[in-house]
């Protein structure tokens, strides 16, 4: 007999400042290698993100040398931001590996939904078990097959109406799902959590979203509670980056007073 879900109305519960310490502290002690297949668009920007936050960036695509990389990383980040053939042979191959030598990876589904090409691949990658999936609404909800039209990166959606597509994708794939937008919400189908700050200038800077999901593969590289790293990774680039838009006059000025306080980042308190 099929078991129907039923998800709660009830609005998930802000993630608790001390578990969002504990994180991040454990991810201090052991700065992890990331191999990132990443959007080409933003390489350079995901790099830096991450060297600020004391973790090691690596971008190998050539396919020969993916899956060899991968088994030797900590955890890997799979964006079809700048999807093509090769690349998705890569993403192929260093997946397999990387699930073969145990390394976790996450998956950033950009666009997913309102191209067919990478909806359809996508899709495919539900089956390889991702430990997370990072989208915005209209992204999670074509994923989970609860939508089928998006608006490429821009999302037509709020993340709270793509909650229930979040819960749904994150028991169909076993997976850790962060559907981000003005409030980020955090799920593994059974547990939620909600992550606020961020700012408006943020979606003003090309990068961003792209450099979360590669903050997200590194913090579930660390052993424990994967609900809680996800949550994690959300919780620090909203602060900051709520922050950092109160005092910088534009995004010109945004981008440098973000690495450096990604940085300085001592603490993870609003």
């Amino acid at each position: 007999m099929n078991t129907i879900h039923i998800d709660t109305p009830i609005t998930p519960v802000p993630f608790p400042d001390a578990l969002a310490a504990a994180s991040l502290q454990q991810f201090r002690a052991t700065p992890p290698l990331v191999h990132c297949l990443t959007n080409e668009v933003v390489q350079s920007f995901t790099a830096n993100v991450l060297l600020a936050l004391g973790a090691f960036p690596a971008m190998v695509v050539e396919p020969e040398e993916a899956g060899q990389f991968s088994a030797m990383a900590n955890s890997l980040l799979i964006n079809i931001g700048t999807l093509h053939r090769a690349r998705a042979e890569s993403m192929l191959v260093a997946i397999s590996a990387a699930n073969h030598a145990g390394t976790p990876w996450v998956l950033d589904p950009v666009a997913v939904g309102g191209l067919t090409y990478r909806t359809d691949f996508a899709r495919e990658f539900l089956l390889l078990k991702p430990a997370a999936i990072r989208g915005n609404a209209s992204e999670i909800m074509a994923l989970s097959g609860m939508a089928t039209m998006g608006r490429g990166v821009d999302s037509v959606d709020t993340s709270l109406a793509a909650l229930p597509a979040a819960r749904q994708l994150a028991r169909q794939a076993r997976t850790v799902v962060a559907v981000t937008g003005e409030v980020d919400y955090i799920t593994d189908g059974q547990r939620d959590f909600a992550v606020t700050g961020g700012d408006k200038l943020m979606t003003r800077v090309v990068g961003t979203g792209c450099a979360l999901p590669a903050v997200v593969a590194a913090f579930c590289a660390l052993k424990g509670d994967r609900l809680h790293h996800v949550a994690t990774a959300c919780r620090i680039m909203s602060q900051v980056g709520g922050q950092v838009s109160q005092r910088v006059a534009g995004p010109g000025s945004f981008i440098p007073e973000f690495l450096d306080s990604l940085y300085q980042l001592d603490t993870l308190a609003y």
